[in-house]
């Protein structure tokens, strides 16, 4: 029997003027749906639970309010209590309190977020009418989980605070009305759930062909290879776009993507998973503050800097975590000496970096982020919570692609989280070594909590393997393993020789099978050695003492220097021969006597294929035979050898001298080439480090250069805004600095003071003014000392009146700069009371007069 499938839950957000939108959304939804709605509305706490009973009015499905442990079932409507928080785990409701204290109260976002854990991709997100941003990050966290997201259109919501605001973060995967979103959701359902009957499936033999296309036609609109993508995320976000977009088949989709670039474009940014909320995963942030930014702080000394790296920030939490971390362990240390930090985070999403660079987050961070921490390096405002600026200054955001641009290096902290974890094993292994590069020694890698450093951890020291905390360590990555093409010459260490790779050895045990194996090796096996082509030895087995013998000098390691006689003449010869016909040969070879006793050796040299490590070596045995042998071949078998003979002998002996004296010659050049092409070498990967450092020092010095630009084009606007409104305002205003110069004024000002643009700097007691106000100054530095404002009348010479305020001038630290000065005609006002006081005295006058009359 087959189980039934899990339930799909769609989680409804709704607000003010959320009543008509929900009734709007439950109207269609039939009686027999197979779907669990959840209805998550603002609701106080004094105020009685009519809403059940107002949607069951506009829907067949009984609708209920909620309560703690409540099961959920297909085809019911589950209604939030007033005052509570509602959350969903193994498919059951759970009502908890929300938390004490002052700050917004986030329901939908609390719910949402729930909902995405417990239920992945079943979970359905859809935000209505309503006021403010909750259901922002409730929204997000079901589409990382693979849900799917709506929102009602603002111009059909009553209240569109709330469908904007997600529209706005990029979280919604459709906008429509709120009586055609059950429509859209139950097909996006039927066709993302159908399993093995879907028109393509990973199993299908056309896919690959397929996926190709997609990732050409992205390639070639965004310039990024997914190629090393995992297969399963592309189907999945594939599927997920041609379901929102009703498409059947992969032909289909492929077609919509190329007549529709737009498309193209959403498709890069869903592969573009940004999965991240400030301080994800609170063990994680714990173990780096006191396992790593402490220790780090202890050991820097004085007017030091640290330099992290955040690749795949996203929008920018994690980078802003990291640098208020920082802060609380630079309090916690208190070291003597100045310690800053220097972060770069970079993403290949450039939207994500310039949402993170604008460093402001919905209210919503109030969820993850503790209330001491949001008042301490937080500012609330309309939109949210900005970063302030001492947090926001230790980060510089940039766009990067982390597989192709060059790395940043140097550094002490490198923060690379649910990057790895959908990119396939060969691209994460190129990654991880060239996180290895860019860490100083001891620096620290932290990962995410599915990541790990795979086939390369011996380049990576554990610290906390709970959170995925790594330290740097000193083994070199291997030339076969290389993660880009000039990889290990970037390195400054990589002059070094490399250590030949050897057999491993077996370490002692107890297995009768291991022993007695050895005990065969050391009684019956010949001595041999492997060598690669170059003739120097990487391994020894047995004792080959009675073959080679090192040469007097510096050690060397090279068999054809370390064999003698006529076996050194022999080796010469076979090596390459058994090299070039990759076959193995038999060579007998007749060592002169030496020392009064002649030898016969077998060579037996073997190429080696496989396994792939030693391919390319060779592997030579010596064995001696009996001396019989050489005295059958050493003599001629007849009596009385001849003359010629003995002649012919000697000839070839003096060959053989003059052979070996110029091989020894040749090598003796070799070793000079060698060792030139080893200087050489050197010389060219000291130069192509040099190169790599001033690459990522230019990237960085590009990096800081568009911070720069976005930082001068929002003190440009900001001082048009300024100007516009002080235009605009027709104000007569003067900045004072704190010493009574002046700063800057305002054109209106011009009709008081006889002010010119090159008077910025003077003070304002050296210009001529109209004004009948000679204790101006003294009331400025009054101001200046007291913080308290000053309002006076004062006339002109012309007949003019102002009404003359001075101010305190307060930077946005709250530091007292200056003052400001502003001018308000009152003249009219004054004008008319004047006659309002010729008026009243006449009246009086005329008053007196009928008195004496009587």
């Amino acid at each position: 029997m087959v189980s039934p499938a899990p339930t799909v839950i769609v989680g409804i957000g709704a607000s003010a003027g959320g009543l008509e939108a929900l009734e709007h959304f439950l109207t269609p939804v039939p009686a027999d749906c197979p779907l669990a709605f959840v209805v998550v509305q603002h609701r106080l706490p004094d105020h009685g639970g009519l809403l059940p009973e107002l949607l069951q009015k506009a829907t067949p499905l009984p609708v209920r309010e909620a309560q703690d442990h409540m099961p959920v079932r297909p085809g019911e409507v589950y209604v939030i209590p007033p005052g509570k928080n509602l959350s969903v785990q193994h498919g059951q409701l759970h009502l908890l309190e929300p938390p004490a204290g002052r700050g917004t109260k986030l329901p939908i976002d609390f719910f949402l977020h729930s909902l995405a854990t417990d239920k992945q991709a079943r979970s359905v997100g859809v935000i209505l009418s309503g006021s403010g941003c909750d259901g922002t990050l409730g929204l997000r966290a079901v589409r990382e989980h693979g849900g799917i997201t709506l929102a009602q259109s603002p111009e059909e919501a009553r209240f569109p605070d709330m469908p904007r605001s997600v529209i706005d973060a990029g979280v919604v995967d459709l906008v429509l009305p709120a009586s055609a979103m059950f429509e859209r959701i139950t097909h996006f359902l039927g066709r993302h759930h159908q399993g093995d009957s879907a028109p393509w499936h990973p199993r299908d033999g056309n896919l690959g062909i397929g996926l190709e296309e997609i990732i050409v036609i992205l390639r070639a609109r965004t310039g990024h290879d997914f190629t090393h993508y995992k297969t399963k995320t592309l189907c999945r976000r594939i599927e997920r776009r041609m379901g929102l977009h009703q498409l059947d088949s992969l032909p289909g989709y492929i077609q919509y993507l190329r007549n529709n670039p737009q498309e193209v474009d959403l498709l890069f940014q869903e592969l573009l998973i940004g999965v991240t909320h400030f301080f994800r995963d609170p063990p994680a942030w714990e173990a780096l503050i006191k396992q790593a930014l402490i220790p780090m702080i202890q050991r820097a000394g004085p007017l030091s800097t640290l330099r992290a790296w955040v690749a795949g920030c996203s929008t920018g939490e994690e980078a802003y975590s990291l640098a208020i971390a920082f802060r609380e362990a630079l309090e916690t240390v208190a070291p003597t000496g100045q310690v800053t930090l220097q972060i770069f985070a970079t993403d290949l999403n450039e939207q994500a970096i310039e949402r993170a660079r604008r460093g402001i987050f919905p209210a919503g961070i109030a969820a993850d982020v503790s209330e001491p921490r949001l008042n301490k390096y937080f500012q609330r405002d309309d939109s949210g919570y900005r970063v302030n600026r001492a947090i926001r200054e230790t980060v510089v955001f940039a766009t990067q692609n982390v597989i192709m641009d060059p790395p940043y290096t140097k550094l002490d902290l490198l923060i690379c989280r649910n990057v790895l974890i959908y990119l396939d094993g060969e691209l994460q292994n190129r990654l991880l070594r060239l996180f290895h590069y860019s860490l100083r020694p001891g620096g620290i890698l932290l990962l995410g909590n599915a990541e790990g450093t795979g086939r390369v951890g011996d380049l990576f020291l554990p610290v906390d393997q709970d959170v995925h905390l790594f330290r740097r360590g000193e083994a070199r990555p291997s030339l076969a393993d290389a993660p880009f093409k000039d990889f290990l010459s970037l390195t400054r260490d990589s002059h070094k020789p490399l250590a030949y790779p050897s057999i491993p050895t077996a370490t002692t045990d107890s297995s009768l099978q291991a022993q007695a194996e050895r005990l065969i090796l050391d009684a019956l096996a010949p001595p041999a050695v492997l060598i690669n082509a170059d003739g120097d030895i990487l391994y020894i087995f047995g004792r080959t003492g009675d073959f080679l013998e090192p040469a007097a000098g510096k050690a060397n390691w090279n068999i054809h220097v370390m064999a003698r006689g006529a076996l050194a003449q022999e080796l010469a010869m076979a090596i390459p021969q058994a090299a070039s016909q990759g076959a193995g040969m038999t060579r007998i070879v007749f060592q002169n006597p030496d020392q009064g006793q002649a030898r016969v050796i077998r060579l037996t040299l073997q190429p080696i294929q496989a396994p792939r490590e030693l391919a390319g070596m060779l592997l030579i045995a010596f064995l001696e035979l009996p001396p019989a042998l050489y005295r059958d071949q050493a003599h001629d078998p007849v009596h009385g050898e001849s003359r010629r003979i003995r002649e012919l002998q000697h000839a070839l002996q003096q060959t053989r001298d003059e052979l070996r004296l110029t091989r020894k010659s040749m090598q003796s050049s070799q070793e000079e080439l060698r060792s030139a092409n080893e200087e050489l070498q050197s010389t060219n990967e000291e130069l192509t480090t040099s190169k790599e450092e001033m690459q990522s020092l230019n990237e960085e010095l590009q990096t800081m250069n568009a911070q720069l630009q976005a930082k001068l084009e929002e003190l440009t606007e900001a001082n048009s805004d300024m100007n516009n409104l002080f235009n605009s305002t027709d104000v007569a205003t003067i900045f004072l600095s704190s010493n009574l110069t002046i700063r800057r004024f305002t054109s209106p000002a011009q009709q008081i003071f006889k002010l010119l643009p090159g008077d910025v700097g003077r003070p304002l007691s050296d210009i001529v003014t109209d004004l009948d106000y000679p204790d101006l100054f003294e009331n400025a530095r009054e101001v200046l000392q007291t913080l308290t404002f000053s309002l006076e009348e004062i006339p002109t010479r012309d007949g003019r009146w102002y009404q003359v305020k001075i101010m305190p001038y307060r930077t946005l630290d709250d530091v007292i700069a200056g003052v400001v000065i502003s001018f308000s005609d009152i003249t009219k006002a004054k004008t008319l009371e004047s006659r309002l006081r010729a008026l009243t005295s006449c009246s009086g006058t005329n008053e007196e007069a009928g008195k004496h009359e009587h």
